[in-house]
């Protein structure tokens, strides 16, 4: 069968995994706010419109907890397939909900799904892509997951415009099912992963997969050769340990990957972006905004997270992990402050902002004015830094052997901090109004200090060359510089001498002859 070779087609259409995420984030954010949908679910207060948000969140993380054992044992690829079957079928329950129980089944199932998508097109885009532009292509990810949020939301915006009833959000939810029957058919035109080749030992579609992808389909080219090399020397270590379960993702030479990894993902969902993503209605209706005014108004927000993403990515690679890290945790935690400052000193207590008794306080025109502002700021903040990076770090970190259960862990550490903050800001916007955005700036300072001192940079290098930086006794804040040996390196010697490729050709035919045997 034919497979795409062109990385970037390859990325496109993979990243339709984390564009069901996005629909599903605005799917029930553009609603929230609505007549069709509050009146046809009586009106549900801040603890089960909290629970209703968060159900997702709960099903994605336990689609991530079996994502990467699914992944390991039947393929990044076929993995996929099926989270794509069963978002479908989670699209058809909500599409067709009939009370709150139905809707919470409904994007249980869909959470599911985008758990096994969320963590599985990281891995295997990271498998796919050359070091040089790794950064670029698994932050196509993030890009998708927000033209997901904006395109859901503008068709969320027109059915409640023109369409009256329960029809209207019903119409909604059951277009996402689109994205993922494309993405399951798009999926039989795509190559394996070559690691995950290599770990089932299946050397000459391992060699033939990362020609096509990075030789134009040349066996010989020394960069192809190189890196056939590195993915066997990786593959020997990871043959030498024991089989992986969750526990050995703590062990000696592993633990402070995890950590990476794991904490990288708590974080980026402490950093605040919830607040900007799944509760926008409610920031702009505190801020005095109703009606189309508001949902206009997030439009525009949702515009600029795309925009920053879409700038950002081109060159990702040349700024590096760190400082977008580091330089987004800090510029948010201003933002955080100076929005509690607004908001404590300009904030008038009242027992509901246009109806709506989950919300306790409102502001006046100019100091609102103000508060969208800084969160219209946050958001390209948010999309510039850590939107992107926080995706590609964890799926970067993790050696061969570990890496679909260790992102899969990754992913579903951002999950139950997406499920707690889900259904914690409802009632935190109506009991503590302007000291929610004080937890999220205190957040932002712990978190700045954390990876300086923890997080290693990773950018431009091979996931190969990452584990020998991990393994180094070099300081997180001196790697940006670190010199480990490239794949470069080894492709230059390979045309000089040769010996490296003869070593391969070499062994490459021992293999094609155990095949004949």
């Amino acid at each position: 069968m034919y497979h795409f070779s062109n990385i970037y087609v390859l990325a496109a259409f993979g990243t339709i995994g984390g564009a069901l995420f996005g629909f599903d984030v605005s799917s029930m954010s553009a609603w929230i706010g609505t007549e069709q949908y509050t009146e046809y679910f009586n009106h549900p207060d801040s603890n089960l419109q909290g629970g209703i948000t968060a159900s997702m969140s709960a099903g994605s993380f336990l689609g991530a907890i079996a994502a990467g054992f699914l992944a390991d044992r039947l393929g990044r690829k076929i993995a996929l397939q099926i989270a794509c079957i069963v978002f479908i079928i989670g699209c058809a329950i909500v599409c067709s909900s009939q009370n709150v129980a139905q809707l919470i089944v409904g994007r249980v199932i869909n959470g599911l799904a985008i758990g096994v998508c969320s963590s599985q097109v990281c891995v295997y885009l990271a498998e796919l892509s050359p070091s040089a532009i790794r950064g670029r292509i698994v932050g196509i990810q993030q890009w998708s997951i927000e033209w997901g949020i904006l395109i859901m939301y503008l068709i969320c915006y027109g059915c409640a415009r023109t369409v009256s009833g329960p029809a209207a959000f019903r119409i909604a939810w059951g277009v996402q099912a689109i994205p993922a029957m494309t993405l399951a058919v798009a999926l039989f035109f795509f190559p394996e992963s070559p690691r995950w080749l290599a770990g089932r030992e299946r050397w000459e579609e391992c060699l033939d997969v990362l020609a096509n992808l990075h030789g134009k389909g040349d066996r010989e080219d020394p960069i192809v050769l190189a890196e056939f090399e590195e993915v066997r020397e990786a593959q020997r270590l990871a043959a030498d340990a024991q089989g992986v379960g969750f526990f050995e993702l703590f062990g000696p030479r592993v633990w402070k990957r995890t950590l990476a990894g794991t904490s990288v993902q708590m974080w980026q969902q402490l950093l605040g972006g919830n607040v900007a993503m799944y509760y926008v209605v409610y920031i702009f209706e505190m801020a005095g905004l109703s009606g189309n005014a508001n949902l206009t108004s997030s439009i525009i927000q949702y515009v600029i997270f795309l925009a920053t993403t879409g700038v950002m990515l081109p060159i990702i690679d040349r700024v590096g992990r760190r400082q977008l890290l580091i330089g987004g945790a800090v510029t948010c935690m201003i933002l955080h402050y100076a929005t509690a400052a607004v908001m404590a000193t300009y904030g008038r207590p009242v027992p509901d902002v246009g109806g709506n008794t989950n919300l306790r306080l409102l502001l006046s025109p100019t100091p609102g004015k103000a508060v969208i502002a800084l969160s219209y700021i946050f958001t390209g903040v948010y999309g510039l830094t850590w939107a992107p990076t926080g995706w590609i770090y964890c799926s970067e970190v993790f050696p061969l052997k570990y890496r679909a259960k260790g992102v899969g862990l990754s992913a579903a550490t951002n999950w139950i901090f997406n499920f707690a903050l889900a259904y914690f800001l409802p009632p935190a916007f109506k009991n503590i109004t302007w000291k929610t955005y004080i937890i999220f700036g205190v957040f932002c300072t712990v978190m700045t200090v954390h990876i300086f001192f923890t997080y290693p940079e990773t950018a431009r290098k091979t996931l190969e060359e990452i584990d020998v930086l991990f393994d180094s006794n070099i300081a997180p804040w001196r790697s940006t510089k670190a010199q480990v040996g490239t794949l470069e390196d080894r492709a230059q010697k390979i045309e000089r001498d040769g010996s490296l490729h003869e070593d391969i050709k070499e062994k490459d035919g021992d293999v094609r002859q155990e095949e004949v045997v």
